[in-house]
């Protein structure tokens, strides 16, 4: 696991018999059907991708019917088309458009979303619209990149860049761009796959045939096809006809395709216009016909069947794909070519014959070799065949269905909640200062240091923790107590928060969200402490500390200090200053959800950011504590929508991405951190403890589930036998990383939802009589409609 990027650092006993480690194993694969958006131009389209996008559709219908596609088609506004077999579309220019279409894939609940990849179809600046419409997709992502360039832009190789990080499964139909993409944007080499352009299945040497359907028996038929612009180097083919056909007059050179639209929209047909006056000054007019026309797949093939030699004459040397010449080679076509990527491996090993760029002489010389040479026109063109049978639908069908099965996230499990995770990751991030931040894979990373709240949290652990001896768990709950301790600067009336490994402080005050845990932890170890002496410490502690702490206005400081405060009455309900922390607090929060709440956002913020749930947990606590029925309900009705943002249409926790922070009204799925699992647990426990609604102990278990393997990724993050966690789920999976947070929330997370099955089970009796359809919730669910 060298070089693994640092662990994430933001806010956000040894029961183990017969339990293994999950790093001994490596994930079961997929065998299931797959449900895939396919996203792309489509036909009615008239463009390459268009028709790529539309031949992905059929042939998955045709070859691999388990698999069901929907198709999202990009399309433009100021010139719509009708299409058939479309789910929606999208406004190629429209950002708003993309976010719209974006919720709705993540709601329709695909396993794969397949994009296919090209600069010039997507908004914004050389398309980078698509970053913005990839950032908020869910479900894993699979990517057909039509181009890679060899010299991009700063702006393009940042795009491509992006795309690259955000997917699971990257298709290339070259050996080169799939190299290219490994070494020059970092793609990882186990992520590539080359599928080569998928092509027609027909009998080889039917040229006679379809000549006379075209009146061209007794010709010698050359063929270039495709949309026409500067690109295609025509000039040159047309520049190599007066040698051709003084030596074989019977030539014609057929060009067919409609001029690209976006030339036309620039300059009309002024480049056809050049190509027929040079035809005519060079005297050869008589010898090409023009089809100005895009052709639908079937018409193309018909016509590229009446061809013996096929020409693709392009100047730029990084095409990787051209779809009109993996048609020609499957049809047994001579072709002659510049050595540009695609036609440089398609025609490798005498498939076709390669030409140097710009060069009219060089292809008349390769034509004329061939024409002159029946044998050896005929052995290229089997040749051509016998490679083309490698590229057939069925075999890219095949192919394609493996890709995107591939993709597919494995399904997760659900382990026993009477299996308490080993301690063991808890105490090997830990020494005598306390308890290490970071980790560079499973090793503690001592460049960090240690923070105030991850030693809150072990501290919190500590008084909960099952499968240790009193002997350990005193020693580390003092470990981690002192650096609390030392933690507090009365002069500045405030927690530090970050210390380096050689146990000098970075700063002389912390964050508001450090001092607000900070004193959750106190208030929790008075309540929870199996240490008499350590309760008293954690007590005195807490007076002086809100006593005089300077106001904390941060609302999740705010929700931290409340939740203290809640466990401080719990043992103590008449402790004035916790009273105080909570009343202030509720109110608070109260007139901060009055402030943000609109129709369709019923939350605090604008904003969602990290540990979303302890802001109502701490509502429903503070309710309870103080009996005030408003808070409770409040503070449910915000989780039951929180909750709500947080759970796949599949039912899985898809918890807000650390992408999400500071965007208003709107969420992204990753970064999915273990802290937001663990809040979403602890808080449904308080909104269990309160309603005794299963719906609150299903949500715990969802969230639990995504420590398993249940979540976006199907990545296992967490581990009984080590008690390791690692750091979270991106879109390519799993962060390597191990850090003190990411332990310490799976940790609590157990036993959070442990003691709450064990309260379920005390109800059991009663169980008939409870609701598992919102109960005493289902007013505030209907004003959230």
């Amino acid at each position: 696991m060298a070089h693994l990027p640092l662990s994430q650092d933001f806010e956000f006993g040894r029961e183990v018999a017969e339990v293994h480690s999950f790093f001994e194993a490596t994930n079961p694969g997929f065998s299931r059907a797959a449900r895939v958006a396919l996203i792309g131009n489509f036909g009615p389209r008239k463009c390459g991708i268009a028709t790529f996008t539309t031949d992905v559709f059929d042939k998955l219908a045709e070859y691999h019917p388990e698999i069901a596609v929907d198709v999202y088609a990009l399309d433009d506004p100021a010139q719509p088309l009708s299409y058939t077999n479309v789910v929606d579309t999208i406004a190629w220019n429209d950002i708003a458009d993309y976010e719209r279409a974006a919720r709705k894939i993540n709601d329709s609940g695909v396993d794969v979303v397949w994009l296919q990849h090209e600069y010039g179809i997507f908004g914004g600046d050389d398309g980078e619209m698509v970053t913005h419409f990839v950032n908020r997709l869910a479900a894993p992502l699979v990517l057909t990149l039509h181009t890679v360039l060899t010299d991009p832009s700063e702006r393009q190789r940042a795009i491509l860049r992006h795309l690259v990080t955000r997917a699971s499964r990257i298709m290339v139909m070259s050996r080169t761009s799939c190299d290219l993409l490994e070494n020059a944007y970092g793609a990882p080499a186990d992520i590539l796959e080359v599928i080569d352009h998928g092509a027609p299945d027909r009998p080889f040497g039917r040229q006679e045939e379809f000549k006379a359907r075209l009146g061209l028996s007794g010709r010698k038929v050359l063929t270039t096809f495709g949309l026409l612009g500067p690109g295609k180097g025509l000039e040159h083919a047309i520049r190599a006809l007066p040698a051709i056909v003084e030596r074989h007059p019977e030539t014609v050179y057929r060009i067919v395709g409609a001029t690209h639209p976006n030339l036309v929209a620039q300059h009309g047909e002024a480049y056809r216009e050049g190509l027929i006056a040079l035809s005519r000054e060079l005297g050869v007019a008589d010898h090409i016909i023009w089809d100005n026309r895009f052709l639908d797949t079937p018409e193309l093939l018909d016509q590229l069947e009446a061809c013996d030699i096929y020409l693709t004459p392009y100047p730029g040397m990084q095409q990787s794909t051209s779809g009109t010449l993996s048609y020609a080679v499957a049809l047994g076509k001579a072709v002659v070519s510049t050595p540009y990527v695609h036609a440089r491996e398609l025609l490798a090993n005498d498939v076709g014959c390669l030409i140097e760029v710009n060069s009219s002489s060089a292809i008349a010389d390769a034509v004329i070799g061939l024409l002159d040479v029946p044998e050896d026109l005929e052995a290229m063109q089997r040749r051509a065949y016998m490679r083309g049978r490698e590229t057939i639908w069925p075999r890219f069908a095949d192919a394609s269905a493996r890709l995107v099965t591939g993709a597919v996230s494995a399904l997760g499990s659900e382990p026993r909640i009477s299996k308490a995770p080993s301690l063991l990751a808890v105490l090997a991030m830990s020494d005598g200062t306390g308890m290490l931040q970071h980790s560079v894979g499973v090793v503690p990373n001592r460049h960090h240091g240690y923070c105030l709240d991850d030693n809150a949290r072990a501290l919190m652990l500590m008084n909960v923790a099952t499968g240790i001896s009193p002997v350990e768990r005193t020693k580390w709950s003092l470990v981690y107590a002192a650096f609390i301790q030392f933690a507090w600067n009365p002069d500045l009336r405030r927690f530090r928060n970050f210390m380096r490994f050689d146990r000098t402080w970075c700063e002389d005050e912390g964050s508001e969200d450090s001092n607000g845990r900070g004193i959750w932890s106190l208030g929790q170890t008075f309540e929870l402490s199996q240490d008499e002496g350590l309760s008293r410490w954690a007590l005195h502690l807490y007076n002086e500390v809100i006593g005089s702490i300077a106001p904390l206005g941060s609302p999740r400081a705010i929700a931290f200090s409340m939740l203290g405060a809640c466990a401080v009455l719990r043992r103590n309900p008449s402790h004035a200053a916790a009273r105080s922390v909570v009343e202030n607090g509720g109110d608070f929060l109260m007139r901060l959800l009055g402030q943000g709440r609109r129709p369709d956002w019923a939350w605090f913020e604008a904003v969602l950011g990290y540990d979303n749930p302890r802001l109502p947990q701490a509502l429903i606590e503070a309710g309870a504590a103080l009996d005030r029925k408003d808070w409770t309900d409040a503070g449910l009705e915000t989780l039951r929508w929180i909750c709500a943002q947080q759970l796949s249409v599949k039912g899985q926790f898809r918890p807000i991405g650390s992408e999400s922070f500071y965007k208003e009204h709107s969420y992204l799925p990753f970064d999915q951190q273990p802290l937001e699992a663990q809040a979403a647990i602890e808080a449904a426990r308080s909104a269990w403890l309160v309603t005794k609604d299963a719906h609150w102990s299903d949500h715990a278990r969802a969230a639990w589930r995504w420590f398993f393997g249940d979540n976006d990724r199907g990545a296992i993050l967490a581990d009984l036998a080590t008690g390791r966690c690692l750091d979270g789920v991106t879109p390519r999976g799993a962060n390597a990383n191990t850090g003190a947070e990411s332990i310490l929330a799976f940790q609590l997370s157990h036993y959070a939802l442990k003691e709450l099955e064990e309260q379920e089970l005390k109800l059991a009796p009663l169980s008939p009589y409870v609701s598992r359809e919102g109960g005493l919730l289902e007013p505030a669910r209907e004003r959230l409609v």
